[in-house]
């Protein structure tokens, strides 16, 4: 399970986040949405350590990651998809997802896993990363963080600009990933996608949690979304 308990954290002296605090639970897809500069990639960048909380904690099943160096909380089972990719575009599928299981020594048998899941991918191993069409990168880009067997996944609008068949592929493999025990925090702006796949929602507003609430007990028409994602 992923705690953040009073997290403040910025960019010099503008501050984000404001006593931001939030569980994910094991299993479960926790859904963060907010308007833009609420401080949803600011709270998924000091998980990964990128950025530094300057108060407050980070913990992955009990055990503070936010005192760790960037490169180290991958290694605790933390794997990321940020917004834009972040492939290396000159190289290929496989090589790209051999970077993903080099980070906790991961071997054939988690990449088959992760094929499985993916099985356009296992046609595309040879071919150039930069050269797949966009749902095809989002797609590797998963695929490279699944690589890591991580505790806690975090995804940044990873349907963004993507074909409707493409964000129910991915929709589908986020719901299908809770029985693998994965605690999944989704950063979504897409009101259908974050009902169909979370089982709670939290609202962000001002770099703090507004309100929290089950997604089963929410419309498309709910007042929050209208209140603090402007839809």
């Amino acid at each position: 399970m992923l705690r953040l308990q009073g997290v403040e954290a910025g960019y010099g002296a503008v501050q984000v986040l404001r006593g931001l605090t939030l569980e994910a639970r094991s299993g479960e897809v926790t859904c963060v949405m907010g308007r833009n500069g609420a401080g949803k990639t600011t709270m998924l960048r000091a998980i990964m350590g990128q950025l530094r909380a300057d108060k407050g904690l980070i913990e992955l099943d009990g055990t503070r990651i936010d005192t760790l160096r960037a490169e180290e909380v991958p290694r605790q089972g933390v794997g990321y998809v940020p917004q834009g990719r972040r492939l290396f575009g000159d190289l290929t599928v496989a090589e790209n997802l051999e970077i993903g299981l080099m980070t906790r020594r991961r071997g054939a048998r988690v990449r088959d896993n992760v094929l499985d899941l993916f099985p356009r991918l296992r046609e595309r191993l040879k071919q150039v990363s930069r050269t797949l069409s966009g749902g095809e990168q989002q797609m590797l880009a998963i695929a490279r963080a699944l690589c890591l067997e991580p505790k806690l996944l975090l995804l940044d609008e990873p349907t963004e600009g993507l074909q409707p068949s493409m964000i129910t592929l991915i929709r589908d493999t986020v719901v299908a990933l809770k029985a693998t025990g994965v605690a999944t925090v989704l950063v979504e702006q897409r009101v259908d996608a974050a009902l169909a796949a979370s089982d709670t929602i939290a609202f962000i507003e001002g770099g703090t949690i507004a309100e929290t609430a089950a997604a089963r007990a929410l419309t498309r028409d709910a007042p929050q979304f209208a209140a603090y994602v402007g839809i």
